[in-house]
């Protein structure tokens, strides 16, 4: 654990049994990549978390910029000799208090392991199922990215069990708002679609980099909007989208099969973006 004076702290088993992020979910966190070294899309994770905190009324220290998130993820990463890494930042209040916390301030946690260079399109079989046993609150809390996954967690327990890589979340209006660990795209006719944040979905950052791709593309329109599950055997492709996998394309949902054409010209765009960058 590491606290806001940049130390690091050894836990007791003790300690982590009090832990708030343990006990009540308190806490937020951020998956990132780094790509050569290099912290992808730092500036919009950072301001998500920022934003994330201050909704649940956690206190910012003042160390704790832009630059010093970077310097403490490269830190880390460098220890454990990695160039390509994907890098989990969890930030959680600290102290006891039960339900009501007897203080706001904060520490964090960094974590990270060896992955891929550049963001590929897996191959083969990705066949999904909607999740019907729970549905997501549609209000802001469901949009944060906070340790309270109970309805991710079973939802994995569900598609493993019966056969699925991933399930399709649903909220309390019965629309289609994400897939377990990602945001969801629906093409049909080059009109590209994916649910309003608004809906309770997460405010992914690879969602947000690939809505102002589409834009930008020609022949390409997109819609934010409420997606009914009867939309999904009518759509050309499905596609995933998360910052651990860049896209990842759905191939079968029930009876239908999908393509992954434009899902797989997107990809191409958003790495030579990612490439620009570096």
């Amino acid at each position: 654990m590491i606290n806001f004076n940049g130390n690091l702290v050894a836990q007791s088993n003790e300690n982590i049994e009090q832990n708030r992020g343990f006990l009540y979910a308190d806490a937020v966190f951020e998956t990132l990549k780094v790509l050569d070294g290099k912290v992808l899309f730092l500036e919009d994770h950072y301001f998500r978390l920022m934003a994330s905190m201050r909704i649940l009324r956690m206190e910012i220290p003042l160390e704790f910029t832009l630059e010093y998130l970077e310097s403490e993820i490269l830190k880390t990463i460098n220890a454990l000799n990695l160039t390509n890494a994907r890098v989990r930042l969890t930030v959680f209040r600290n102290g006891e208090g039960r339900y009501k916390p007897e203080q706001r301030t904060v520490s964090f946690v960094i974590v990270a392991e060896s992955t891929g260079s550049v963001y590929v399109n897996t191959t083969g079989k990705y066949e999904v199922e909607l999740f019907k046993d729970f549905h997501i609150s549609k209000h802001l809390l469901s949009t944060l990215k906070t340790t309270s996954c109970l309805i991710n967690i079973t939802a994995s327990i569900f598609a493993q069990e019966n056969g699925y890589e991933n399930c399709l979340l649903i909220n309390d209006e019965k629309n289609v708002i994400e897939a377990i660990n990602g945001n969801i795209f629906l093409i049909k006719d080059n009109v590209i679609s994916t649910p309003p944040i608004a809906d309770g979905c997460k405010n992914g950052i690879i969602r947000k980099k690939l809505i102002e791709i589409i834009n930008k593309t020609e022949n390409l329109t997109f819609e934010e909007r409420s997606i009914s599950p009867f939309e999904l055997q009518k759509a050309d492709e499905i596609f995933l989208t998360n910052i651990a996998v860049g896209i990842q394309s759905i191939t079968q949902y029930r009876k239908k099969m999908f393509a992954n054409t434009i899902a797989n010209s997107l990809l191409m765009k958003l790495n030579a973006q990612i490439k620009f960058n570096s």
